[in-house]
């Protein structure tokens, strides 16, 4: 934000004032990237002859850490910590960054608790050009935007981890600072980061993504938010932490309204497919989708003949399953598909990508298979691009659930936008409608995740936003309107998944992260339809991270889900509630057996249950699996 000083006097002595005047009023109209010869965003950087050729080599996949303490989004791995004091919301990666180089500073705020907290370090998310590494960066904690009372301010060094190659060419790494000790009191406060120092002396950028915070005005530009995490630990006089039962939103679940009973000796469950990480496709994350005859569809985010993701599709034969890759993106028209599939009733179906296309910010494509496949590895199907997010008003990243209504509209949810908290959108032959561009907290909510079918509309979640940046329930029946709106804290929070019966109700799940003095975890949660009182159902508590749950819901309004870190080998479990309510562990997750599933399953109408890993298998790259009564 702030140029470099430029001394002009020691080459021009013999310029008179006045022409040494006019040059001092050139100098201070040019932009501040124009003086430093750095693109303020990496994008720009990107598009530019002298960057593109540090950048031009092939995109590389970095193996992701396999722990039960991570949080995914769209390929990039962000490991929570014991002492995160504050999470500003995922790493995007795919967007954009702004540098920290050359005397800018980029600004984002982080709230303390009341009670105050120590600061003891930070983390955040950066683009680097290939192979190399951050060392240090200038690293200031205000009480104003880049100004009023400095808390701190110092050179602080930095270690890099979890490198992810994205669709510019960029590493983008978890970066993460050395020790400090800074005690504040309850408030908001600004972080601040400049004058960065790499390895090898090449730009370095803070990534962008959808908030929840408050960032600040660059003289280039308006900055959404950054990701990062502020590390530290709350001020506490209390010794004791309540950890000793679930807990729902405001309240108790009470455990003996919920009875826990062990699966059915006559159930089996078996491997359908193993990925190879190859051709095939690697670690599928959004689920799957059934049609009438039983096939099975889905994604992969990785792996394909370009490495950014495939469609495939599993059919039931007399010998097993038979495996087909139906299409392989390349890019230009899509990386990194993140929805679960929709089905449409002429055999079509239709999804998502978080990058790729025209823009760069994902695409909505439609996919019609082929009518008789062998199955193989080689494409079966002819894409159609839909619609090429421009990372406009009608947003970017699209992802989450799609709902297709009768007369072949899709609906769905991106981040960004208008307001740069996202947007609903519905998508016509006669292209895009922003049906919605979420405002953000206190009033509306931010990052949604997608939409569901409802009783007269759509429903839907936003992660964050709301009056206490939580997370809200929200529809379009009657007009939009907010239907519950979460708080932070133990049991409630932050909501990733949303299902209905078919009597209305809705049923989701929330997710917290640990702190000093509670635990992190996962609840499942009942929103009654029509009045939407809420009632937690069912909740797990882990110590130093989080826990994330799916749910999804049978034609009998049996719920069936997935965690990604509970078990007994701590990498997922599967698990049915009844109403109202009798909790079976369907089984867990590990080894061979794959690892960390990452969407809800699927029921057909037979009590069969079928779901993805994300790892794990014979190869690691993850499976698809069956469960039968």
């Amino acid at each position: 934000m702030h140029g470099q000083a430029q001394s002009l006097s020691s080459r021009f002595r013999t310029i008179s004032l006045v022409v040494i005047a006019t040059l001092v009023m050139a100098v201070a109209i040019v932009p501040a990237w124009a003086q430093n010869s750095v693109p303020p965003t990496a994008v720009q950087a990107a598009k530019m002859p002298e960057f593109a050729s540090r950048l031009a080599h092939a995109a590389k996949a970095h193996a992701a850490p396999k722990s039960s303490v991570l949080a995914r989004t769209k390929g990039y791995f962000h490991p929570l910590q014991s002492n995160d004091l504050y999470d500003n919301g995922p790493t995007n990666g795919t967007t954009d960054a702004w540098t920290i180089n050359f005397g800018f500073v980029v600004s984002d705020s982080f709230p303390i608790p009341t009670g105050g907290a120590t600061v003891t370090g930070m983390s955040f998310a950066a683009w680097l050009i290939e192979g190399d590494t951050l060392e240090s960066v200038q690293l200031s904690i205000t009480s104003g935007e880049n100004g009023g009372t400095t808390y701190f301010n110092g050179v602080v060094d930095f270690t890099q981890s979890g490198c992810s190659s994205n669709q510019y060419s960029y590493d983008v790494c978890l970066e993460t600072s050395g020790a400090f000790s800074l005690p504040l009191n309850n408030g908001t406060y600004w972080v601040n980061l400049q004058n960065a120092i790499t390895a090898e002396g090449e730009p370095i950028y803070w990534d962008e993504n959808s908030g929840p915070s408050s960032a600040s005005m660059n003289v280039v530009g308006t900055i959404p938010s950054e990701s990062f995490t502020i590390l530290g630990s709350t001020t506490t006089t209390s010794t004791t932490c309540a950890t000793d039962r679930p807990i729902s939103d405001g309240a108790r679940v009470e455990e003996a309204k919920v009875a826990i009973v062990p699966p059915s000796p006559t159930q089996t469950s078996g491997v359908i497919y193993n990925f190879t990480g190859g051709a095939d496709g690697a670690n599928p994350d959004t689920g799957l989708t059934m049609d009438a005859a039983g096939n099975l569809y889905g994604t992969t985010p990785a792996g394909g003949s370009s490495g950014v993701g495939t469609v495939f599709k599993l059919t039931p034969t007399a010998s097993g399953w038979g495996f087909t890759r139906l299409y392989s993106f390349s890019g230009t028209d899509g990386n990194g598909p993140d929805s679960p599939l929709a089905l449409a009733p002429n055999g079509s179906v239709y999804g998502t990508t978080g990058a790729g296309g025209s823009f760069g910010e994902g695409v909505l494509f439609g996919f019609s298979p082929f009518a008789s496949v062998l199955p193989n590895i080689f494409n079966h199907g002819m894409e159609s691009l839909r619609y090429s997010f421009t990372g406009g008003s009608d947003g970017e990243g699209p992802g989450g659930s799609l709902v297709l209504d009768a007369s072949g509209n899709i609906y769905g949810t991106a981040r960004g936008g208008a307001n740069g908290f996202g947007t609903l959108y519905e998508l016509t032959n006669g292209g895009i409608q922003v049906l919605r561009a979420f405002t953000g907290p206190p009033g509306d909510g931010a990052v949604p995740q997608g939409v569901i079918n409802g009783q007269g509309g759509l429903y839907g979640t936003t992660k964050y936003g709301g009056e206490l940046n939580s997370g809200t329930v929200y529809t379009t029946a009657g007009g939009y309107q907010i239907l519950y709106t979460f708080e932070p804290g133990i049991g409630s929070g932050n909501p990733i998944s949303l299902t209905a019966d078919q009597a209305g109700n809705l049923y989701g799940t929330t997710t917290w992260t640990s702190s000093s003095c509670s635990p992190g975890g996962a609840m499942v949660y009942e929103l009654s339809y029509p009045d939407w009182n809420l009632e937690g159902i069912w909740s797990w508590l882990i110590y130093g991270g989080t826990a994330s749950a799916w749910v999804a819901t049978d034609a009998s309004g049996n719920l069936y889900g997935t965690t990604n870190n509970q078990g007994g080998y701590g990498t997922g479990n599967l698990f049915k509630l009844t109403c109202c309510w009798t909790y079976t562990d369907l089984g867990d997750f590990g080894g061979i057996y794959g690892e960390y599933p990452e969407a809800a399953p699927i029921v057909d109408e037979q009590g069969n249950i079928y779901g993805t890993t994300a790892y794990g298998g014979a190869y690691g790259y993850g499976e698809v699996w069956e469960i039968s009564p």
